[in-house]
């Protein structure tokens, strides 16, 4: 099954891949010119940290899936065998034919051209019944994961995620995603941010000459990132798993080094625990809202200070939900 098809790209994206081809002309860039460009990136990047939640896959629907036709096997109709036999059998020698005693080796030449047709239809056939057994064995998985995925089946969950494979975008902005089917059917997804090695820590600007200006990040603005950042991979996240799977609920939780106050040591914590709910989630107006603020409309646990960054919540339990799904 392949990767379900994606909404129209946002605009950063489009600007990301140019971005990318004008870095080959980067050296023989004018100073001014290269610093604009540094400073194009530095926007473009941070545009696509702050607004994953905007883009996600297409929903599925799993009944339409369902309710696929059965490919039919294809029949050899010998229609090449039969044209050559048909212009074999009509064949009536000409003047010419006659004249010069052409008659014997032409009806031979149709002879082979049928002996020939015959052939060029067994290839055929061989070819599409190929192509049969390949779109037959995907509509019988098709099938039997959706009908796996209706009756509510724990395994088939993970198998659609991995079929679909939603993820790909955030795993190469340095995150990793574990997904859990708990044993009431709730999903969760453990997301683990580098929020230190994605995350801007200087900020390029253009000084009124054009020259390249850059500093180092105040952490109250690199934690005002992080936060925005963390909260919008959630809720995409959330976006991807209730657009392959019919959940009406899915927990995400985010991790990421924090202090241990009990260790004094910096540990992969969870720092953002959320239940989104598909109702809320479908009401939300995802070009103007602000994903650290969007939080509040769910269940959550959450503690983040601006001068202090986030600290370590405890995760929000799945048991908690399950009479409510």
């Amino acid at each position: 099954m392949q990767a379900s098809a994606r909404r129209a790209e946002r605009n950063a994206h489009r600007r990301q891949r140019e971005l990318e081809k004008q870095q080959k002309e980067y050296a023989k860039m004018e100073a001014l010119e290269q610093a604009a460009y540094e400073v194009e990136v530095y926007e473009n990047h941070l545009d696509i940290l702050l607004s994953m939640h905007k883009e996600c896959a297409e929903p599925v629907n799993w009944k339409r899936l369902l309710s696929k036709p059965e490919p039919r096997q294809p029949e050899n109709t010998g229609a090449l065998q039969e044209s050559a036999e048909y212009a074999a059998a009509a064949y009536r020698p000409n003047f010419l034919a006659r004249l010069f005693k052409l008659e014997a080796r032409q009806r031979r030449s149709l002879a082979s051209k049928v002996a020939t047709a015959k052939l060029e239809d067994a290839s055929r056939h061989q070819i599409e019944q190929s192509e049969w057994a390949i779109a037959h064995v995907e509509w019988a998985e098709e099938r039997d994961i959706a009908l796996r995925v209706l009756d509510g089946e724990r395994q088939a969950k993970l198998d659609a995620i991995e079929a679909f494979d939603s993820f790909s975008e955030i795993s190469h902005l340095g995150s990793s995603i574990q997904v859990i089917v708990h044993e009431s059917g709730i999903l969760e997804t453990k997301l683990v941010i580098h929020g230190s090695e994605v995350i801007p820590t200087e900020i390029k600007s253009l000084l009124k000459s054009g020259k390249l200006s850059s500093k180092a990040m105040p952490a109250g603005r690199f934690n005002e990132l992080h936060q925005d950042y963390v909260c919008s991979c959630a809720l995409r996240v959330a976006r991807e798993l209730m657009a392959v799977l019919p959940d009406d609920l899915v927990i995400v939780t985010a991790l990421d080094n924090v202090l241990n106050s009990s260790t004094g040591h910096m540990e992969e914590l969870p720092i953002l625990s959320v239940a989104f709910s598909r109702s809320t989630v479908g009401g939300l107006n995802l070009d103007l809202l602000d994903p650290s603020d969007a939080r509040k409309n769910f269940v959550h646990n959450m503690s983040f200070k601006k001068s202090a960054g986030f600290l370590a919540v405890p995760s929000l339990d799945a048991r908690r939900f399950a009479v409510s799904v």
